[in-house]
């Protein structure tokens, strides 16, 4: 068992130091790969009668974006993400393109993903006790209740009132754009950070 823990250690690190040096080839492959990810992850959603909010997978591969491809190339990866989706794949949620979407109800969100995405790969790469699951979970909810869901509300209120002419109150607009998707965001954000936990190693690289 001890070698094979030892092996495990020594793949991940392996892997992880490959990623951190690899040459800019490589590197736009693993991004435009991630990218590719986030699009099939956003295609696993449904929607709430109150909401024009999708609960989907999106948000498991956004955080995990940052922790695999680390400071900057996460981020990245969702930036290519978006302006493919804006160029016309139609990999956005419920299998929507175009610029469009940025000025629609779940505009915002997309542009805390890649906020998301920056913050948690700085951590990362940066802070090897960040890599262990307590710190995790916290800069994961940082990440998901801050960083997307801040500039996500802005932009659902903005667009409801341009939609309906008037803005949502605070409790209406929590209701639909935040208070459903909780329990979903924790449980994917402990999974999320066990398997960081798991995968990072707890060494420079």
């Amino acid at each position: 068992m001890q070698q094979l823990l030892s092996r495990y250690y020594q793949i991940r690190y392996n892997f992880f130091s490959w990623r951190y040096n690899t040459g800019i080839v490589n590197k736009i492959l693993l991004l435009l790969g991630m990218a590719c990810i986030t699009g099939l992850f956003a295609q696993i959603r449904f929607y709430l009668p109150w909401s024009p909010v999708p609960i989907s997978g999106q948000t498991f591969a956004i955080l995990m974006s940052g922790i695999i491809l680390g400071a900057y190339w996460g981020g990245i990866s969702q930036i290519i993400y978006v302006l493919i989706g804006i160029a016309g794949v139609p990999w956005f949620a419920v299998g929507t393109s175009g610029i469009n979407v940025l000025f629609g109800p779940t505009g915002g969100y997309i542009i805390g993903f890649i906020l998301a995405s920056f913050f948690l790969g700085h951590f990362v790469d940066k802070h090897i006790k960040a890599r262990n699951f307590l710190p995790m979970l916290i800069l994961m909810l940082i990440a998901n209740f801050i960083l997307i869901y801040v500039p996500g509300l802005l932009q659902l209120r903005l667009w409801l009132k341009t939609v309906k002419g008037a803005a949502p109150s605070i409790q209406a607009l929590l209701l639909m754009g935040l208070v459903p998707f909780i329990i979903g965001d924790v449980l994917k954000i402990i999974l999320a950070s066990g398997i960081a936990k798991a995968i990072t190693p707890k060494k420079t690289y």
